[in-house]
């Protein structure tokens, strides 16, 4: 960790292409590199983070006039989309540069002028097959069943006037500077990539002009030739921080530059890793020190796309299941080096079972005890045994483990670490039974060190957060009514200031939500073809269950109401569940039932996990004569419906009901 020091740390994003609004697809990227960015800070560095967008082409153009506006009134429009989604997801960039910004329209034509001076860049004709969204020309060999290799799309033939750029002339000096820094591309399977398919084959010179549409920055000295998307688009890397060719630049870009991490998507990693630091080779700058192509975000059946029309975005999600919660899912489900997916149900299950089981459970019963049992009052009386060093060696080890995945941004991985910090912590409680120790005034003591012991778990977990989960962050550390600890306090365990005060009633943090009610929800607001769609859907998975639609079962003798009577319902609330040691098909859960808590042992290990069990409402059957099963005693009996085919469902409540409720 960098503790003592503000050394300055520059990354960027790829800039978001303004053909249309950015999808969660598109949005991960900022949200990844917001993560890093914050986690940096949090180190001590003095970071510049800078993103922005894309906004010249062929395909602009043509937008523009299907959406009868001129281009820059297009693109406008757009960039204002991209900036209020990237703004949505709480990122905190430093620079937001677009194409269009007139100081980078400057410093491109400067450059190309530079490059072309020194007989980098020399004039021709291009003829070949040119792929629109792309903005791409391929040779035969190059297509994928004579479609484009990038999308897939149809290409056309195209010949025109054009400048190129002699990228053969920087290859071989390209290829040592990756061999020598191993870290240059990352992942290594993207460096091979690279090397093996385009860069050890040979290299063919690159067209850098167009003259066949003019929306782009004009070439000075030839006007009816526009600057081609990427001499145009990757140098906004330099522009944003103050390059200026021919001199040596400002201060600021002195400062940042060469760039400590440019993330970008792995579709465009040969434009980063071969066009752009032989580019800057020829203008005689430093290479970035790292080029990280992140994989992609899936849905279903592949890539997202609006043609597919399986696009989902990030204000729709964020609508549905809040921004951290968004944030949570697409930072901790996505590989290192492999594609991930989205979808919601996956979505759901992770709000359910992480979100608001894990963290959400565990901060609201830290509080609920530490106000029962003390009113608020957090003390460490020092009182100890063995589970309190076991839970601040996992504590202190995540921290330790966290960022070291930090260095190597394995992202996932490191929410992973702190999310163990929270589960730990819920074990901990098991462990030692605040519920039990409540009920002995000689064990008061060694409550509250139990108690405090969580409260500084919490806190050291919610500082952990706040780069991935920023707002979480602050509610959690505002309900526990301390400061979010910095990195370098994190190895040590008993910061927070024993007396401190709790808050009194604790906020949710994260409602589990039901996935049958949220696809509804979805189906509703969805178009009429795709409502269509899913109608039909539906209607098949229906007609394919018709037969569990429906359970007969052997009916028992009638009984009187007196004895129906006898029997008491109430709602519980799992505040603990753990699997019985003994026994492959029993789960062991502490029930609050009221002011009670009820241990209720449970056959139903095969259809629940603890971690689901914790925080659900439940119906509970309290006057059950108590019995021992496999060596733990079961006050109580938890209802569950039984199909045909030995599944069982848990008993909820329809409408939140309060603990103790009766059931009648």
């Amino acid at each position: 960790m960098c503790k003592d020091c503000k050394k300055p740390y520059y990354m960027t994003t790829a800039i978001a292409y303004t053909s249309g609004k950015p999808h969660i697809g598109n949005t991960y990227e900022i949200v990844l590199a917001d993560s890093i960015a914050r986690y940096k800070r949090a180190q001590g560095y003095e970071v510049f983070f800078q993103t922005g967008t894309d906004e010249h082409g062929q395909k602009i153009e043509l937008k523009a006039k299907d959406a009868g506006v001129s281009p820059k009134e297009y693109v406008d429009k757009i960039a204002g989309q991209v900036k209020s989604v990237w703004d949505l997801m709480n990122t905190s960039y430093d620079k937001f540069i677009r194409t269009t910004d007139e100081d980078h329209e400057k410093q491109v034509q400067k450059i190309f002028k530079k490059l072309y001076d020194q007989g980098d860049i020399y004039k021709g004709y291009y003829e070949g097959l040119y792929c629109t969204p792309c903005e791409s020309f391929f040779t035969e060999s190059q297509l994928v069943d004579g479609k484009c290799p990038d999308c897939g799309r149809e290409v056309q033939p195209a010949k025109e006037e054009a400048y190129f750029f002699k990228m053969s002339k920087y290859a071989d000096r390209l290829i040592k500077h990756i061999n020598d820094h191993p870290e240059f591309i990352q992942p290594v399977s993207r460096k091979n990539e690279m090397m093996n398919n385009f860069l050890l084959p040979g290299l063919q010179d690159l067209c850098v002009s167009r003259t066949s549409f003019t929306w782009g920055i004009p070439v000075d000295f030839d006007p009816k030739h526009v600057t081609y998307v990427w001499l145009d688009a990757l140098t906004n890397y330099i522009t944003g921080i103050g390059y200026d060719c021919g001199s040596e630049g400002t201060e600021q870009f002195k400062k940042f530059w060469p760039a400590d991490l440019h993330l970008i998507g792995k579709d465009i990693i040969r434009f980063h890793t071969i066009y752009w630091p032989i580019f800057l080779m020829a203008l005689d700058l430093p290479l970035p020190k790292q080029i990280f192509g992140h994989p992609w975000l899936l849905q279903g059946d592949g890539k997202m796309s609006k043609s597919k029309g399986n696009v989902l975005y990030a204000d729709t999600l964020a609508d549905f299941f809040g921004v951290d919660a968004v944030r949570y899912f697409v930072l901790h489900e996505m590989p290192f080096d492999n594609d991930g997916v989205i979808s919601w149900e996956l979505l759901v299950e992770r709000l359910n079972s992480d979100l608001a089981n894990i963290l959400g459970n565990l901060v609201n019963r830290t509080i609920s005890m530490s106000n029962k049992y003390f009113g608020g009052l957090v003390k460490d009386t020092k009182v100890t045994a063995p589970a309190d060093e076991d839970l601040k060696a996992v504590v202190l080890a995540a921290v330790k483990k966290a960022d070291d995945k930090m260095e190597q941004l394995r992202v996932a991985d490191a929410i992973s670490e702190i999310f163990n910090i929270f589960r730990r912590s819920n074990k901990y409680i098991d462990e030692t039974m605040p519920w039990s120790l409540a009920k002995d005034e000689a064990q008061k003591d060694r409550l509250a060190t139990v108690l405090y012991n969580l409260v500084e778990a919490i806190t050291i977990g919610a500082s952990l957060l706040e780069p991935f989960m920023p707002e979480t962050s602050r509610k959690i550390l505002k309900q526990l009514n301390t400061e979010k600890r910095e990195l370098n306090q994190m190895d040590t365990f008993g910061l927070y200031l024993s007396g401190g005060k709790v808050t009194e009633k604790p906020e949710i943090l994260f409602a589990r939500m039901d996935i049958k009610e949220v696809l509804d929800k979805v189906e509703a607001q969805a178009g009429p073809q795709e409502a269509e769609e899913e109608s039909g859907k539906e209607s098949e998975a229906q007609n394919e269950n018709t037969e569990e639609a429906i359970a007969d079962i052997e009916p028992k003798e009638q009984i009187a109401y007196d004895d129906f009577a006898k029997l008491q319902f109430q709602v519980g609330e799992i505040i603990a569940c753990e699997a019985v040691k003994k026994s492959k098909k029993l789960l062991c859960s502490q029930v609050k039932i009221g002011s009670q808590v009820k241990q209720i042992v449970s056959g139903i290990k095969a259809h629940y996990t603890p971690e689901e069990m914790v925080g659900k409402k439940v119906m509970v059957l309290v006057n059950l004569a108590p019995r021992e099963m496999a060596g733990k005693m079961s006050e109580g009996m938890l209802l569950c419906a039984e199909d045909s085919k030995g599944n069982l469902a848990l008993m909820t409540p329809e409408k939140s009901m309060p603990s103790g409720a009766e059931i009648c």
